[in-house]
């Protein structure tokens, strides 16, 4: 390239050689001055280019270092960040494990319990089952009138039994009438025998028991009491024998919720059978007075064997009578012993003294001593002699 003054001058010589060479050069002029106005402006602009250039040099190197010191302090925090964290989930692991095993242990124990009580269900759902089918027996028992009469008659025979011993009361016994009540209990001291009935008008009851409506249900208590006070006065009439049994009679209600439906719906008739010396009785008041009479009889077995006792107990009296007397003769020996072993004792202790004195070498003043009395002493046999020395 040629410099810029040669080529400014050759373009003003090809200017002035025209004909508006004035016009021209003023025109030339002016561009020069431009030119050279743009040049410095470009060099006063390229200056503050690389002035700013440098400043966002030194701007991106302080940014550059400001990111490197905020990625060193981001880095610690997400480390701590990171530590804080797993030290919370280990933490948070360690109790869950703990939680989750308390919780496998609770529910352990209580499907354990609930096992235990499901078996108890169980247990009772048979046993309901087998009381169901004890009730479904007991019913057909009860809607046959012979086999309901032998039902009460079945209790109230088991009650006597386990309350009285053998020999003091008997069952369907004939009495002088010819006829044979339920049973006959024998009473103390040779009293007429009490009689207990057994039979008991269970359709009437159950009757009266299931009757829904109000009339039917009064009904049904009509005659229900018309056939308990019949039963009543039958009893009262058949079995109260003047001499030959009790004043009073016992009738039999197999079921304690009957005998207090009788005392709560049927106050007449209870007066009544007081008044026909006729007591109804269920099975606790039964066991009651069987217990009453057991105690009776065995007062009497007591009264009737008194005079056994009487002769027991004086025997016993000879045998203590002897006794002291043999025990004061062994305190006798015993007090002789004594004395015995009172005067071995003596003998002993002068041995022990003598054996002393003659270990300490005393025998010196032994000579001193006055003679003592001597005496011998010979065996049976002859073979032996002893010299016994008397001392005070």
């Amino acid at each position: 390239m040629q410099p810029l003054s040669d080529t400014l001058a050759d373009r003003l010589a090809t200017l002035l050689e025209g004909t508006n060479g004035l016009i021209l050069l003023a025109t030339f002029v002016m561009i020069v001055m431009v030119a050279l106005a743009l040049r410095r402006s470009a060099a006063l602009r390229r200056e503050e280019m690389e002035n700013r250039l440098d400043t966002l040099l030194r701007a991106q190197a302080e940014m550059q270092g400001r990111v490197s010191a905020m990625t060193e302090a981001l880095s610690s925090r997400q480390a701590e960040l990171n530590r804080a964290v797993n030290q919370r989930l280990d933490g948070m692991t360690h109790r869950l494990g703990s939680s989750i095993a308390e919780q496998t242990k609770s529910t352990h124990d209580n499907l354990r319990k609930l096992q235990e009580r499901l078996a108890v269900i169980d247990a009772a759902q048979n046993n309901i089952q087998t009381l169901a089918k004890d009730v479904v027996g007991l019913q057909a028992i009860l809607s046959n009138k012979q086999t309901r009469g032998a039902f009460g008659q079945g209790r109230m025979e088991a009650i006597v039994a386990d309350g009285l011993p053998q020999g003091t009361y008997s069952f369907q016994a004939t009495l002088s009438n010819g006829l044979r009540p339920d049973c006959t209990i024998t009473m103390p001291n040779g009293a007429p025998p009490l009689v207990i009935d057994a039979k008991f008008p269970l359709e009437a009851w159950h009757a009266f028991r299931d009757a829904a409506h109000p009339d039917q249900r009064k009904l049904a208590g009509q005659q229900f009491r018309r056939d308990l006070e019949t039963h009543i006065k039958d009893i009262a009439e058949k079995y109260l024998i003047t001499g030959e049994t009790q004043e009073t009679a016992f009738l039999f209600v197999p079921s304690e919720s009957i005998f207090a439906e009788i005392h709560e719906h049927f106050e007449g008739v209870i007066q009544k059978a007081q008044r026909l010396r006729i007591v109804i009785v269920s099975p606790s008041l039964l066991m009651l007075s069987i217990q009453v009479l057991q105690a009776l009889l065995k007062d009497q077995r007591m009264r009737e064997q008194a005079h056994l006792i009487q002769s027991e107990v004086a025997l016993l009296m000879d045998d203590l009578s002897r006794l002291d007397e043999r025990t004061r003769k062994l305190q006798g020996h015993f007090l002789m012993a004594q004395k015995d072993i009172e005067q071995i004792l003596t003998s002993s202790d002068k041995l022990s003294r003598r054996g002393a004195r003659i270990g300490a070498l005393e025998l010196e003043q032994m000579a001193a001593e006055p003679p003592v009395a001597e005496r011998s002493v010979e065996s049976r046999s002859g073979l032996l002699k002893l010299r016994v020395v008397d001392e005070d």
